[in-house]
């Protein structure tokens, strides 16, 4: 297996509704082992969960993994909070980001990277509802226009 592999586990849809992307940035996450066995059967869910900056560590908060079937004792609670590996200079710089008007830190996507279980979390700026509006609106027609080429060619 290449340390390039990337194995998606859980994917944030709502975040990209949500939110305009500014920045994307990759962090480790701190598991206990039947937390990884668990994630590797593709066992989690960051639909509801949230990100924040304590005491200069940074923290995901709602982050569901299923306990491993196998793992009876050692499974730990499933929503309990988890610590995000960042270098400390990234973590002041989404601090200070992410304290102005609007901009809040989601998780878009967890996944398996050479083994390593990974998070991609973003700077992000709150939508309004027009914006939400409109790009259901651009989507709507980018999705009309290729059904219309499709016919036209079939």
């Amino acid at each position: 297996m290449d340390k390039t592999s990337i194995k998606l586990i859980a994917n944030n849809k709502k975040a990209y509704h949500e939110y305009f992307i500014e920045d994307k940035y990759e962090a480790g996450i701190e598991l206990f082992g039947t937390e990884v066995k668990s994630m590797r059967l593709g066992q989690c869910s960051i639909k509801e969960s949230f990100l924040r900056i304590e005491k200069g560590e940074m923290w995901i908060y709602g982050m569901h993994i299923n306990p491993y079937e196998k793992g009876n004792i050692f499974n730990k609670d499933p929503l309990r909070p988890r610590r995000l590996l960042l270098h400390k200079l990234e973590i002041r710089k989404l601090l200070s980001k992410s304290t102005e008007d609007g901009y809040t830190l989601v998780p878009l996507q967890v996944y398996l990277k050479g083994g390593r279980v990974k998070v991609e979390i973003a700077l992000a700026k709150g939508k309004r509802l027009y914006d939400k509006r409109a790009d259901l609106q651009k989507k709507d027609s980018k999705r009309e226009i290729e059904r219309s080429m499709k016919e036209r060619y079939h």
